[in-house]
C-alpha cells in the first residue's frame, strides 16, 4: 500500500506548517506528515518552509532576523491567530501517534546551512524516542551524509527536483550518490519523475522512492497506482479517499 504523507501538514487544505493544520492532518488518518525546520535569531528550532517570512506570513524578511517569541507572534496568512510554531510544539502534536515524521532540513536566506542543525535534530529525535518513525530529509545529500556519520541507523530521505538534480550533475549522477548513502529514501518531484520513472526504478527501487507533490484528484489517483513507496501531497484527504475506494474495489468479492 502506498503511504500518504501530508505535505507541510496539508498545505492545500490549511495554512502550511501551522499547529492547527498539523492537528487536523493528524486526525485525517494519514500515514505520515512532512514539515520544515529553520533556526530563529535566538537559536531555537522553528517550523516554516521558506527562509523568509514574506510568502506565508504577515511578516517580512529572513526567519533568522526574529526570535522564536517574535516568530510566534507573526500571523500566518489565511489564518486566524496562529503564528510560526517551534519544533517542540509540532512534535507534541504527534507525540501519541504512530505517524512517520518527515522533518526537512532547511538553509538560511543566503543558502547557508545552519551550523550544528543535524546534531540538534538527532538529539531531539533521541530525547523523544522517535528514531523508529522519523525520517530526516533534505534537498541535497551533504546534510544527510552528515547525519549518517552522527547516527548510522537514522532514516534519511533526499527530496529531488530538477534544480537539485542538475546541481549534482544530472539525475543519474544524483541517484548514484544517494545510493551510496545506504538505505537512503528518494522522493522525486512529480514532473521530473514522470519523465524519468524507469531510471528511478532501476537506480532506487520501488521500496525506497516516492513522489511529491501531486495535489489534484486525477494526479493523486495516477501516482497511487504507481510502484512507489509514498506520495507527499497537500491534499491528503483526497488521497485517502481514493486509496480507500481502490482498496474496497480490490477486496470486493467476486460474484
Amino acid at each position: 500500500m502506498v503511504k500518504i504523507i501530508g505535505h507541510r501538514g496539508a498545505c492545500n487544505l490549511w495554512p502550511e506548517n501551522s499547529l492547527d493544520g498539523f492537528r487536523r492532518t493528524r486526525d485525517l488518518g494519514v500515514d505520515g506528515v512532512e514539515f520544515d525546520v529553520h533556526v530563529s535569531r535566538d537559536d531555537e528550532l522553528v517550523v516554516i518552509h521558506d527562509p523568509t517570512l514574506d510568502r506565508t506570513t504577515e511578516g517580512w524578511g529572513p526567519v533568522t532576523w526574529r526570535s522564536a517569541a517574535e516568530l510566534a507572534d507573526i500571523r500566518l496568512r489565511e489564518d486566524s491567530g496562529q503564528g510560526i510554531p517551534m519544533l517542540d510544539e509540532v512534535l507534541d502534536v504527534f507525540a501519541d501517534t504512530s505517524l512517520e515524521l518527515h522533518i526537512e532540513i532547511k538553509s538560511d536566506a543566503e543558502g547557508r546551512p545552519y551550523p550544528g542543525l543535524e546534531q540538534r535534530l538527532v538529539d531531539v529525535i533521541a530525547k523523544r524516542d522517535l528514531g523508529t518513525r522519523t525520517i530526516l530529509c533534505c534537498s541535497y545529500p551533504a546534510p544527510l551524509e552528515k547525519i549518517r556519520e552522527l547516527l548510522p541507523s537514522q532514516k534519511v530521505l533526499v527530496s529531488v527536483n530538477q534544480k537539485s538534480a542538475e546541481a549534482l550533475g544530472g539525475l543519474a549522477a544524483a541517484l548514484n550518490r544517494f545510493n551510496a548513502t545506504d538505505g537512503c529514501l528518494v522522493a522525486v518531484e512529480k514532473g521530473l519523475l514522470s519523465a524519468e520513472m524507469d531510471l528511478c526504478l532501476m537506480k532506487v527501487g520501488e521500496a525506497k522512492f516516492g513522489v511529491w507533490a501531486p495535489n489534484e484528484a486525477e494526479d493523486i489517483a495516477y501516482w497511487l497506482a504507481q510502484p512507489v513507496r509514498q506520495i507527499t501531497t497537500g491534499r491528503p484527504d483526497i488521497a485517502l479517499e481514493i486509496r480507500q475506494a481502490a482498496d474496497h474495489f480490490e477486496r470486493r468479492p467476486f460474484r
